[in-house]
Order: C-alpha cells, then sequence, then structure tokens
C-alpha cells in the first residue's frame, strides 16, 4: 500500500510519489530562535520527525533540512535586553534547542542552515526576483509584486481581493507610500539605525524579509523542487503562500508537491490556541522539569498531526498512564528473555506480522499517529498473551520485544530496559530466593518488606520472581 498525504495545497490526500525514487526531499521550517520553544514549537517539531521516521520505517533515505531564523527584529530586541550580539542571542537559543528537543529522542536534522550563513545566496536571489519583473526596489525596501504571480492565494485558498484588504489594514501608511500594492511583501528591509546588525546589498545596508530565506535555504539544498514542505498551521499564510510565489517565480519549477501543516496545541475548557503572541505559552524546557521526557513526547507525537493537540492535566495523565503500559511488556518481556531457554525452537508467531501490516495501513493513510498507536496497544495485549504461557523460547520472546522497539521507533519513544539493580539490592533479591528454596517463608517475606520500603516491588511468578521500582 502506498503512503497517502493530505496536501494543504489541493486540499485533499494524494499518493505520495517521490521524485526521486525511495528518496525524500523535505523540508520544515524552523524555530525564529530569540527564546525557549514552547510546546507548540515542540508538537510541529515532533510531528514531522515523526513522519521522517516513519518515511525511514519505510525503506526512504530522508534529506530532512529544517532552518534555524537567526536573525529578525525579535532577535535584535531580545539581544539587547539580554546584553548580547544578535549572534550570540541566536547561539544561545540553538543550543537550547537541539538540547529541548534531544531529550524528546528529536532525530537531528540532515542540515540546518541559519539565515546568517547563506547572505549571499539570499541577496543574489532578491536580485534574481528584480531581473525578472517580480520584485522592485523603494527608498532602499524591496518588495514582492504579489499580483504578477498568477497563482498567489492558492495555497490559504483566498482571492487577491481578499488578501489584499486584510494587507492594507495591517500596513501603517508609511511602508504603504513604498508599495505598488498593499499585497506586496518585503523581500530586503533598509536599516537605517547604524548599531543594528546589516548587510551590504545593491539596493541597501539591510536584512532580509522573513519569507525570503526558506525559499533560499530550501531550494539551495534540496533543488528547486522539494518532495515535502511543512510546518505549523499557523504559517500557511503569509509564510508558505510568499515562499511560493518567490520561489516559483525564480526557478520557474513547482516549489514543494506536497504541503503538508500540523494543527495547533490548545489549552484550558476553551481549547485557546497557544501562542507567544497571546501570553498563553508553556516553555517546553520548563516542562522537561517536570515531566518524564517521554510522556511529552507521547503526548506530542501521538495525536494526528493534523488535528489540534489539546495540552491539560488529562491529556498528561493519559500519556503517562499510556508510556506506563509500554514500559510493563517492555519490563515482562525483558525479564523473560533473561530466564527463557535458547534453545527452543520459535513458536508461531504469524501475529506479529499482521499486527504490523494493520501498523503500515494506520500509518500510511496520512501517517495517522493515532490509530497506528492503537494497533502498537492491540500488540502489547498479543504479547501479554504470550507471556502468561509458561514456556516460550528466547527467540519468540527477543523477536516480539525487537518488534515492540520498530514500531515504538516510529514515534521516537523509548523504552529503556529496566535498569541495572545496585549489588546491595541484587543480594536480597537473591537471598529471599534462597531463603524461599530452603522453606524459611519468615525471611522471604522480611526481604521483601525491605525491598519494598527501598522502592522495589517483587512479583513471583510461575516463570521465577520479577521485579519492578515503584
Amino acid at each position: 500500500m502506498s503512503i497517502k498525504i493530505y496536501n494543504t495545497l489541493s486540499r485533499q490526500k494524494e499518493t505520495f510519489t517521490p521524485i526521486e525514487e525511495q528518496k525524500v526531499r523535505m523540508y520544515v521550517c524552523g524555530p525564529t530562535v530569540y527564546n525557549y520553544i514552547h510546546i507548540g514549537n515542540a508538537r510541529s517539531t515532533v510531528a514531522f520527525d515523526t513522519i521522517r521516521r516513519y518515511l525511514e520505517f519505510k525503506g526512504y533515505d530522508v534529506n530532512y533540512v529544517s532552518n534555524f531564523t537567526d536573525v529578525d527584529d525579535k532577535i535584535i530586541q531580545a539581544a539587547k535586553e539580554e546584553g548580547l550580539t544578535p549572534k550570540e542571542l541566536a547561539d544561545k537559543y540553538v543550543q537550547a534547542f537541539k538540547e529541548d528537543t534531544g531529550a524528546l529522542n528529536v532525530k537531528p536534522a540532515t542540515l540546518h542552515p541559519r539565515v546568517q550563513e547563506n547572505m549571499e545566496d539570499i541577496i543574489s536571489f532578491v536580485d534574481q526576483l528584480i531581473q525578472k519583473g517580480y520584485a522592485y526596489e523603494s527608498q532602499g525596501d524591496v518588495y514582492f509584486r504579489a499580483n504578477k504571480f498568477e497563482e498567489y492565494g492558492a495555497l490559504s485558498g483566498q482571492s487577491l481581493e481578499h488578501l489584499r484588504a486584510g494587507a492594507s489594514e495591517r500596513v501603517d501608511e508609511a511602508v504603504t507610500e513604498r508599495k505598488e500594492d498593499p499585497l506586496d511583501f518585503t523581500l530586503w528591509k533598509k536599516v537605517t539605525d547604524p548599531t543594528e546588525i546589516s548587510w551590504d546589498s545593491p539596493w541597501s545596508k539591510g536584512r532580509p524579509g522573513w519569507h525570503i530565506e526558506c525559499s533560499v535555504m530550501a531550494t539551495k539544498y534540496l533543488g528547486n523542487t522539494l518532495d515535502i514542505h511543512g510546518g505549523g498551521q499557523d504559517l500557511e499564510f503569509p509564510h508558505h503562500e510568499n515562499e511560493i510565489a518567490q520561489s516559483q517565480a525564480c526557478t520557474n519549477e513547482v516549489f514543494a508537491n506536497y504541503w503538508m501543516h500540523n494543527g495547533f496545541v490548545t489549552l484550558g475548557k476553551d481549547e485557546e490556541k497557544m501562542s507567544k503572541s497571546l501570553g498563553n505559552f508553556i516553555l517546553l524546557r520548563d516542562l522537561l522539569n517536570e515531566l518524564d521526557p517521554m510522556v511529552i513526547r507521547y503526548l506530542l507525537a501521538t495525536v494526528h498531526y493534523r488535528r489540534p493537540l489539546k495540552y491539560d492535566e488529562e491529556a498528561v495523565n493519559n500519556a503517562t498512564t499510556n508510556l506506563a503500559r509500554l514500559k510493563e511488556v517492555n519490563r515482562r518481556l525483558t525479564t523473560r528473555l533473561k530466564a527463557a531457554s535458547e534453545v527452543d525452537e520459535p513458536q508461531q508467531i504469524e501475529g506479529l506480522d499482521r499486527l504490523t501490516q494493520q501498523f503500515t495501513e494506520a500509518m500510511d493513510d496520512d501517517f495517522n499517529a493515532a490509530n497506528g498507536m492503537t494497533v502498537v496497544f492491540d500488540l502489547v495485549r498479543y504479547i501479554n498473551q504470550y507471556l502468561e504461557h509458561d514456556n516460550v523460547s528466547s527467540k519468540t520472546l527477543k523477536a516480539m520485544k525487537d518488534r515492540l522497539t520498530q514500531l515504538l521507533e516510529v514515534f521516537g519513544i523509548i523504552l529503556e530496559d529496566q535498569e541495572v539493580l545496585d549489588e546491595e539490592i541484587e543480594a536480597l533479591i537473591n537471598e529471599r530466593t534462597l531463603a524461599r528454596q530452603e522453606k524459611d517463608y519468615a525471611r522471604g517475606d522480611e526481604i521483601r518488606q525491605q525491598l519494598l520500603e527501598m522502592g522495589i516491588q517483587l512479583d513471583d511468578t510461575p516463570h521465577g520472581t520479577e521485579w519492578k521500582r515503584i
């Protein structure tokens, strides 16, 4: 079965056909690095990391590029407030992004390009748009002629008249006077303050507009046409709309074949969209100090990427409970494997392949993570049924453990094997086992209580004594 992707541009699911066989060119808009990322940023990062992982699970070689916007007005203002240069501030929060997303087991991008490292290419790109008549210089600024691009508004599904009316309301009079049309957007911004970071260009000392950077870096590192371009739902307009216009105007080629957008994170009873502009955001770094990172990863990775994600206490509790179920079956498998016979032939476990097929069918349908995780828990029940049997070969147990790990790898969820016991605890468990063999049940019960007070719970099963931390 082929993967089907909901394409925002066509507003329907389409069969995924990459430009190159078994290779994927994928660009995802990264953060503007002026602060720690919030859980909304993390949702987008985890959603597309999960999509990337599933493509790799299906055998694709994914060239995954995600940028850092390391110069803009917010960065300049934040740098002044923190007493840093814009580059120092950007470096600080790029590192923080890598640390925080690394804690969620997000794979590093194939490449993380930065605006300041690609300024020469940005200036060249803007110049090409001027030469083609799609852009014009005005008092040191450079603007893109939106109405000259016939498909402008197709991604967001809005008419030029509607977009122009909205733009007229947002733009102040001084900027309007410099534009031919209120809908025109900035490619290059003149900087008049000599203390602000700027670059020389044919038009003025200045810096690039926000939208142009992604067009330049996406085409530079992935080619004129991408397989997949992703980002948050809030980027459909104007950011992605403008990327399409300026990219296709410059290259005369389709910019991206599939446009993917993840849903918002909402908070509270009213399910209000979370954003920094509304002041109702939750920093990922703060959550990492409160919760198991894998609980956060589970919560972010297992909701369908296009659906809104409601963040509240109930959602966290559900994620905690479900992750605990996964860890428990993994613990039981690990314990049984240690005691299982290595010479027994594997038992019939066709159910693993059947469940894996169901998993791929769910994920092939526009990366439906919620349905995919439902199949994972079907696998958990299947494994638990086997673990009730006395004689299960090591090969069978290992096959089950490997398959569970493989499917959870798609979601980036790590189930660490139970940690090694320290010598004192291990000695007590061994002493209790010996006491029970010698029918000294009083001493056995005494040790069980002692271990319980140390946070170790014992469970005597037909397959031996199992333990877990509580």
